[in-house]
């Protein structure tokens, strides 16, 4: 997309963490954005996330919202709406199929009346690849999710690509891996476990490293909005067109190293101890995980700009004099 200046955009799940992110950019760059936000509690949504963006928040669940005329005439949707949480997907799992996976059904057919021809984004997960079988896991890797919120995540992937390949929408799915920058949700690990870790090095106070040898690689904010961004202006070329990539980040890091990175990026304040998984925990992880992503750099000239160090280093300084705000 040559230019977003004048471009109709909706962002679902616009007030949470990674679709904020996307409302700033996008706002930046002269879109009219639209964001929708159901506010759980328990979620990343937070008003806040948005302020100074220009980004207009409608609250409503695309459960149930009326999205006629939020979709209608659209040119470009970004479908970041999801519930995240593993064990959350775990203890119901049929709310967890029913955002991830009935909803984006719902969705996809109010698209299909409304806004036909307009682009798709859809914000989709490296979980569902399960344990993997090598590492880095590229797009033909087998697909075995390890949990519930994996199935329906896989399920909401592939009802969008249906909508492709049926329909002819121009639509693309991003997995992505463990993602982390300002207005990730802090106050618990419900979306991520380096959101509690950065509220205690900021605390004062010590966090827990859960294996520790396990390999994570990560991608900070702004790489993955760029990544959304480059998706959506190549989305009707044919080597992005109905294809799913892996979105990866810097060389991956054993979690211990991560905890070691955090506290000198910190200034060398802060501590952690080394503890084993959870039982409920153990059941449902993965192992070491890094994406292979040379096939979205080969399709867009993407590539990922900020790496750990610096990106840990922002992150800290972004909530230094808003910690009391994201830990409320």
């Amino acid at each position: 997309m040559d230019s977003w200046r004048g471009k109709r955009v909706l962002v679902t799940g616009g007030a949470g963490f990674l679709g904020s992110g996307l409302c700033h950019a996008l706002a930046a760059q002269g879109a009219r954005v639209v964001a929708l936000d159901a506010m759980v509690p328990d979620g990343g949504a937070n008003a806040l996330n948005l302020e100074g963006s220009n980004v207009m928040l409608v609250r409503g669940d695309i459960r149930d919202a009326e999205l006629h005329s939020l979709c209608q005439g659209i040119d470009v949707l970004f479908n970041m709406a999801a519930q995240t949480s593993h064990m959350g997907g775990q203890k119901d799992p049929v709310a967890d199929i029913a955002i991830n996976a009935v909803a984006q059904v719902r969705l996809i057919g109010v698209m299909r009346e409304v806004a036909p021809k307009a682009i798709v984004v859809h914000a989709s997960t490296r979980q569902f690849y399960g344990r993997p079988q090598y590492l880095p896991v590229d797009e033909k890797h087998m697909v075995n999710p390890p949990d519930s919120n994996g199935v329906s995540k896989w399920a909401g992937e592939q009802y969008w690509l249906l909508e492709n390949r049926v329909h002819g929408r121009p639509v693309v799915s991003l997995r992505l891996t463990n993602c982390y920058g300002p207005r990730l949700r802090i106050k618990d690990a419900r979306q991520t476990f380096l959101g509690i870790w950065i509220r205690r090095v900021l605390e004062g106070e010590a966090f827990e490293v859960w294996g520790g040898e396990q390999l994570r690689d990560l991608t900070y904010l702004d790489d993955v909005t760029d990544a959304f961004l480059r998706a959506a202006s190549h989305a009707t070329e044919p080597q992005v067109n109905g294809h799913v990539f892996n979105i990866g980040g810097p060389p991956p890091l054993s979690l211990k190293d991560l905890a070691d990175r955090l506290v000198a990026a910190n200034g060398g304040k802060g501590s952690y101890v080394m503890k084993e998984f959870p039982a409920d925990r153990a059941q449902i992880d993965i192992g070491s995980y890094a994406a292979d992503d040379r096939a979205f750099r080969a399709a867009t000239g993407w590539w990922p700009r900020v790496d750990v160090d610096e990106g840990l280093r922002r992150s800290l300084d972004w909530y230094r004099p808003r910690l009391d705000e994201y830990v409320a």
